[in-house]
């Protein structure tokens, strides 16, 4: 049973996140502090400095010689069962289709682990908790989000090949295709090309070689790299919850793909992604607190970065927009009910 005093420590945890998140929305929405220009500055600098350097504080410190993999099992599990059913319904249904396989998979399997997960976690379950979510921000940011420019520029292929090569040229003779290892090269040159642009992608990587190399030989950061590093990380949290709460309050409404839409997408977020954790931890034998923490993670809001992809590639951003607003908005009592019941 939880205690007054368990959930005074959660909500300890919770509340100046959503304090950081609704300053940012009245500076805008209300006090006229910020223009859209100076948000979209404060954004860049979080999207290139913050986050970056928050995940690196993150990651780095985190002893991967001590990783749990059962967790990680369950984590990775979760996804490839939803990947691999919305793959079969996208080819064997007619309304199936990439799009929606991507928003789906965004949806059901990519919290905002980073921000929103480790301290709400910690304040649940303790700072183990808290390395947990670590692991899994590392199999996000190397494996997942790969995954998923891998998916949006295949979409893109698929687009140009139709655009190129249609079935009938003017004289009625089909095209050719180019060979599927042409095409295959192609994707992968564009998915690296948006890697390497991605500050993230070397943060998690560079913050796992160090943890690799410190925790074998028990090498400790030089202190002025590590200072320099922390000035910024330590901020990091805080910057993310504001950037949110600007990107909010630039919206013209909370709910950008019409009501029954975000129903759906909520309701994809907050009990299919949880659900299919729950099978999946049972199958690889997570009980206990382990068996809580997987379920109360698949029930963070949505991830901001499938959302920024979705706006860069224009795959339903709009849908991707509610999961990110409107799921920051009901996250609060939803993981507090998966909590609470999970304690029973």
């Amino acid at each position: 049973m939880i205690s007054g005093a368990d959930f005074y420590h959660v909500m300890t945890a919770m509340v100046p996140l959503y304090v950081a998140m609704f300053l940012a929305y009245c500076s805008v929405k209300w006090w006229k502090i910020f223009s859209p220009e100076q948000c979209s500055g404060i954004n860049r600098f979080v999207a290139l400095f913050a986050v970056p350097l928050l995940s690196f504080h993150f990651i780095s410190s985190n002893d991967p010689y001590a990783m749990n993999f059962h967790f990680i099992a369950a984590d990775s599990l979760q996804k490839m069962i939803i990947l691999v059913a919305l793959a079969l319904w996208s080819n064997l249904t007619r309304r199936g289709s990439l799009e929606w396989t991507i928003t789906l998979f965004s949806l059901s399997t990519l919290p905002n682990t980073l921000v929103m997960g480790i301290p709400l976690l910690k304040g649940m379950y303790g700072d183990a908790s808290g390395t947990l979510m670590v692991q899994i921000v590392v199999l996000q940011c190397i494996i997942w989000y790969t995954l998923m420019l891998f998916m949006f520029e295949y979409r893109g292929a698929k687009l140009l090949i139709s655009d190129q090569f249609p079935d009938t040229a003017g004289d009625g003779r089909a095209k050719a295709m180019p060979p599927t290892s042409v095409m295959t090269r192609l994707i992968l040159i564009m998915v690296w090309r948006k890697l390497i642009r991605n500050p993230n992608t070397y943060s998690s990587l560079i913050g796992l070689i160090w943890s690799l190399v410190s925790f074998r030989w028990h090498v400790a950061m030089p202190a002025i790299i590590a200072k320099s590093i922390s000035i910024l990380s330590d901020a990091g949290l805080g910057m993310a919850m504001f950037s949110l709460g600007l990107f909010m309050a630039l919206q013209p409404r909370i709910i950008a793909c019409g009501k029954s839409t975000a129903a759906f997408a909520m309701g994809v977020r907050f009990f299919v992604g949880p659900a299919v954790m729950a099978a999946a931890s049972i199958v690889v034998g997570l009980r206990g607190t382990l068996l809580h923490i997987a379920i109360v993670q698949a029930a963070l809001p949505q991830g901001i970065v499938p959302f920024v992809f979705a706006k860069e590639y224009n795959v339903h951003p709009d849908i991707l927009s509610t999961g990110v607003i409107f799921g920051m908005l009901i996250a609060l009592p939803f993981t507090l009910v998966y909590y609470i019941l999970l304690g029973l």
